[in-house]
């Protein structure tokens, strides 16, 4: 049974970005060449500098370079030297450098097959479209985004589904457009990870929104990086010292207080068929934390008249939370914590810290100790299951 990636990437066509430019000049993004970097994603007004789209698509150089690649079992290859010559050189191509699935749906196959996976479910690679401070504009780019990748994905005929984006800081504008790409035949959306700053996920506002994805059976999707602007005044105060190592080790507490809003605050009450995907915070971590939800929960409680009467976080996350893992090993000895039929496996193509195009023993040496029938589900039934394909 071959491997169906939950947590696939696309690298974002100029299409995407098209006639933006000319409605909100400066602060929309854009494709261009800036210093030494060849088709990269600009927006002038945050200064002429930008990421480009082959650096987007790293782990998609790897067949295409001398370089060793070095991985230990059970895990994803070693991240790539930004000095290497021939990264370098792959990135001052832009898009040229990339593979011709990344820029082509219906070659997108030539990418799955060198890795040995079936079919792949697609999330953004430009992850600022959610984190946009003009709503106006952040509408206007999903929409764009949403027709393009559409296109993309009905290129490779059957073995690519896309997660369109929803714009949620417009709970009117994300109603029109989730109705909009459920007509067209979307499977499932994504949404930020973390609410609007001035709107958590369980204000009323979202309620359309919330039961019209449940009605549909439309899971939504919150990957890591899809963070809503955050106002000034909502930030600390000060200079706050940052330690990437810290940063990336944590990056699951960003999602874990938006989990709470929908847990604890009354959506999943309201709508217990609605699904949730936690995308590329991996897993090891949520039997512990529900554990300290459970906690929470009681402490919040002790004060009040009645006691907490609702339904226990784990009984939460098993009846409407699914998590995405890569080689996450934790995760996989927690499973019967978590809910077997809670985990999917995603490759994380063609980002850096993808499996690609090794995923096929990684899973089997993660799996090694494990009943097949468990991997069977995690690589593939489960996420068959959740989106109906």
């Amino acid at each position: 049974m071959q491997p169906i990636s939950a947590d696939s990437h696309v690298v974002e066509g100029r299409e995407v970005f098209t006639g933006l430019a000319e409605r909100f000049g400066d602060d929309a993004p854009r494709i261009m060449d800036v210093g030494d970097q060849v088709d990269a994603i600009v927006i002038p007004s945050r200064g002429m500098h930008g990421v480009s789209v082959a650096r987007m698509a790293m782990a998609a150089t790897r067949l295409a370079r001398n370089e060793p690649l070095e991985r230990k079992p059970g895990h994803k290859p070693d991240v790539a030297h930004m000095d290497d010559p021939e990264l370098k050189a792959l990135f001052a191509k832009g898009y040229d450098g990339m593979r011709a699935g990344l820029v082509d749906g219906s070659k997108r196959y030539q990418d799955q097959d060198a890795d040995g996976l079936a079919a792949e479910f697609l999330y953004p690679g430009f992850f600022g479209m959610f984190s946009l401070e003009n709503t106006d504009l952040l509408v206007a780019v999903q929409k764009n985004y949403n027709d393009w990748l559409h296109d993309y994905a009905t290129a490779a005929s059957g073995r690519l589904f896309g997660l369109a984006a929803i714009p949620l800081q417009d709970p009117a504008a994300g109603a029109a457009e989730l109705k909009r790409v459920i007509d067209m035949g979307f499977r499932g959306a994504c949404i930020p990870c973390t609410s609007p700053a001035d709107k958590p996920y369980f204000d009323l506002d979202y309620e359309p929104i919330w039961a019209m994805a449940e009605e549909a059976n439309f899971p939504l999707s919150m990957h890591v990086g899809t963070n809503s602007y955050v106002p000034p005044e909502y930030r600390h105060g000060g200079k706050q010292r940052r330690d990437g190592i810290a940063d990336y080790a944590a990056s699951q507490g960003t999602v874990q207080r938006t989990i709470v809003e929908f847990m604890c605050r009354g959506v999943c009450e309201r709508h217990p068929q609605l699904k949730i995907v936690v995308a590329e915070f991996n897993a090891g971590w949520i039997a512990h934390w529900l554990d300290r939800v459970w906690q929470g929960l009681q402490r919040e409680w002790r004060t009040r008249s009645e006691p907490y009467r609702g339904d226990h976080p784990a009984d939460i996350w098993r009846r409407q939370f699914y998590a995405t893992i890569e080689d996450d090993r934790p995760a996989l000895l927690t499973r019967d914590l978590i809910g077997v039929d809670n985990l999917m496996w995603g490759s994380d193509y063609p980002h850096t810290d993808s499996t690609w195009p090794f995923s096929v023993p990684v899973l089997d040496e993660l799996f090694e100790d494990i009943d097949p029938a468990i991997k069977a589900r995690i690589t593939n039934e489960n996420v068959r299951s959740l989106y109906g394909i």
